[in-house]
């Protein structure tokens, strides 16, 4: 059997050491690289090529969910495995979006890790139980109703939930611009129109609905820039 050469990226020290430790039980693994936040998981995927990005999804500066479309859209190839600690339907609806092959709760057994890490190498997708059985039961009652109706999430652009992320980790304007390379009066727009999207107004408004769709963390710090 072929070796599977894994990334991940997780920004908890402690978590991506155990993710590491349980993956090196098997000689089917191989840990090339470890990224701690989503700018670092970008540039090394590109670097190393890994077979499968195990990918956090609550990371700093560069969310997981951004960094899967950044990475998919230079090598459209990428295998990713989401891991978080929420799993609505919206929120694994962004993560298939943007490139995810596959989705995991962080509450998974060690043994469903590594059936899921094998099906996303395999280029398989794949979705803890739970959350496939949720998604059928919500598409089966969905078809019945005819619903066609999207999230307002969905309506939001790559820059704009960049913003989001931005805005909620306490970052300002002017932080915003530089860390994006933009004007400030582009993150301006930006924000404006995000706040139009998801009709919310202030910026406690925005930190309390990224950290409700996982964006980030509850316990997420300003970002260091």
């Amino acid at each position: 059997m072929k070796t599977l050469t894994i990334l991940l990226a997780e920004d908890h020290a402690v978590v991506r050491e155990g993710l590491r430790s349980l993956l090196e039980t098997t000689a089917a693994f191989k840990v090339v690289g470890q990224a701690e936040t989503g700018l670092e998981a970008v540039a090394l995927a590109e670097q190393l090529k890994p077979d499968v990005i195990v990918m956090d999804i609550a990371m700093p500066g560069l969310n997981g969910c951004e960094a899967t479309r950044q990475i998919i859209a230079r090598n459209p190839a990428a295998r990713i495995l989401a891991l978080s600690a929420h799993s609505d339907e919206e929120y694994v609806a962004r993560l298939a979006a943007a490139g995810a092959l596959g989705f995991m709760e962080k509450q998974s057994s060690g043994e469903l890790l590594l059936r899921a890490i094998r099906e996303v190498g395999a280029g398989k997708a794949y979705f803890s139980p739970h959350i496939a059985k949720r998604l059928l039961q919500n598409q089966r009652e969905a078809r019945e109703k005819g619903s066609t109706s999207g999230t307002r999430r969905d309506a939001l652009t790559s820059r704009e939930e960049q913003v989001l992320q931005l805005v909620a980790e306490g970052a300002a304007n002017k932080q915003i611009a530089t860390r994006l390379g933009i004007s400030i009066k582009t993150v301006e727009k930006h924000r404006q129109q995000l706040m139009n999207k998801l009709d919310i107004h202030e910026t406690a408004g925005l930190t309390r609905y990224a950290i409700s769709s996982g964006t980030i963390e509850s316990d997420c710090k300003t970002t260091v820039f």
